[in-house]
């Protein structure tokens, strides 16, 4: 059976990638998913549609000019539009995005290199610390206490100290990560793990307890309001007066804000893949892969394998720090609860999901993960709600009597639990491997082959 529905897929996607018939396939979809959320705006299928028609472009073979314009004209002029229509749409694709450049950067670390880091979000609270306090009003209020604020207390640097401070961001990061990297060469392994660990608790502890002496965070209160950079004069005018008469409505200066954040996050992300792709296809990365499979054997063959180690902390910690300034400034809020172990166990699910060491799979992963989170179990969770607060009833069970324990957001964890002990026993390389991952486990012989063998040894 499993092979017959092996042979089916391959069939089917033989008949799609004939000819012209990618191209046909490719622009329909668009077009299908486009034309159903632009139709139904709150319609969370036809968003998931529109993200696999998006998804398209890249799984069919369509010629790499016509892949990069078909992948501008959906980031560029479909996805603010259907943000101007639904701009909760516009948000999802945004932490896609910062999710997409976090998973990226552990993915060097953790794919790349073979290092276990469970402390990534501090690199991700450094950038964001970092801009919240210079681009609040934060540096007068040392000596003041998390419950008291002087009335008009002025910001303490310009808006649009903002750009220069995402690549501080990467700088700071960068640093942070090479003071991480030096107690790692002298461990490996599940000693590893646990020095991440604590290095991330270690910062997010100082982030939620350097109230005092000097009140440099605000403690677990948080540091608010953020500055966001200006927005250009003329430019919210300009998008209104091309975009209205599709949208169908004149969109705010606060959704403005939502398409200008997310393409700077578009334009992050990019970047991000740009490097990641060089690093991987250069010596550098070449040396890291050596490293990860035999470090014995790599520094016998006189790679230097400590400042490789340091170089993959180095190179992953940036693009958080380059994420955190872009996340506080967007958010206008920094608090410590974002940072938790917790969350840094949700961007190394990411990495497995998609396949570690894959670049196209990590950006799967983060956009299966991210949805699955902020859409479809919030999604199915109201709609629980929705029939607890009706007479609906199946085989005379009345939903109002649902237990609200059974709410599915309440279950992220074990939902990912599941997913990644299913993947593991089914899919191990993840869902879209790394073509070496991949190489590996084809020429590795599986149970049955083994057992066939020792029976014809018998």
């Amino acid at each position: 059976m499993k092979e017959q529905i092996k042979l089916k897929i391959n069939q089917f996607m033989t008949f799609v990638n004939k000819g012209r018939n990618p191209y046909f396939f490719s622009i329909g979809l668009l077009l299908l998913g486009f034309s159903v959320v632009y139709l139904s705006p709150r319609s969370i299928p036809g968003f998931l549609l529109f993200v696999f028609s998006a998804s398209s472009i890249y799984w069919l073979k369509l010629h790499k000019s016509v892949q990069l314009a078909l992948a501008v004209f959906v980031a560029i002029i479909l996805v603010p539009i259907l943000g101007g229509r639904n701009v909760f749409y516009l948000e999802v694709i945004f932490q896609i995005a910062v999710f997409s450049a976090l998973a990226l950067g552990l993915n060097i670390v953790v794919g790349f290199s073979g290092l276990l880091n469970f402390g990534y979000m501090a690199f991700y609270a450094v950038g964001a610390y970092l801009w919240a306090f210079f681009g609040s009003q934060q540096p007068y209020l040392l000596n003041t206490t998390v419950t008291t604020k002087p009335l008009h207390t002025p910001f303490f640097m310009a808006p649009d100290y903002f750009y220069l401070f995402i690549f501080l961001g990467v700088i700071v990061a960068a640093v942070l990560g090479l003071i991480l990297g030096l107690p790692v060469l002298r461990v490996r392994g599940d000693y590893l793990a646990v020095i991440s660990l604590a290095f991330g608790e270690i910062v997010r502890q100082l982030a939620n307890n350097l109230d005092k002496p000097w009140n440099l965070t605000n403690g677990p209160q948080g540091i608010t309001p953020v500055q966001r950079p200006t927005m250009p004069k003329g430019v919210l005018n300009m998008f209104n007066s091309i975009f209205d008469p599709v949208i169908g409505h004149r969109i705010t200066e606060n959704q403005a804000y939502n398409i200008l954040f997310y393409l700077i996050a578009l334009m992050v992300v990019i970047a991000v893949i740009v490097i990641t792709y060089r690093l991987d296809d250069s010596k550098v990365g070449r040396a890291w892969t050596a490293v990860r499979e035999d470090e014995l054997s790599a520094g016998a063959m006189g790679i230097n394998a400590n400042k490789l180690k340091l170089g993959a902390f180095t190179v992953g910690a940036s693009f958080a720090g380059a994420m955190g300034v872009l996340f506080a400034a967007s958010r206008t809020f920094v608090s410590p609860e974002t940072f938790t172990f917790l969350q840094s166990v949700g961007v190394l699910t990411m990495v497995i999901l998609g396949g570690i060491g894959s670049i196209t799979g990590v950006i799967v992963g983060a956009t299966v993960v991210t949805l699955l989170n902020i859409q479809v179990l919030q999604s199915f969770s109201l709609y629980l709600s929705q029939l607890r607060q009706s007479d609906a009833a199946i085989l005379g069970f009345h939903w109002k009597n649902l237990s609200n324990q059974l709410d599915p957001a309440k279950y992220q964890r074990l939902i990912f639990g599941v997913v990644l002990v299913t993947m593991m026993i089914y899919r191990p390389a993840g869902l879209i491997p790394a073509a070496r991952r991949q190489r590996e486990l084809d020429a590795e012989p599986d149970a049955d082959e083994l057992e066939g063998k020792g029976a014809d040894r018998g």
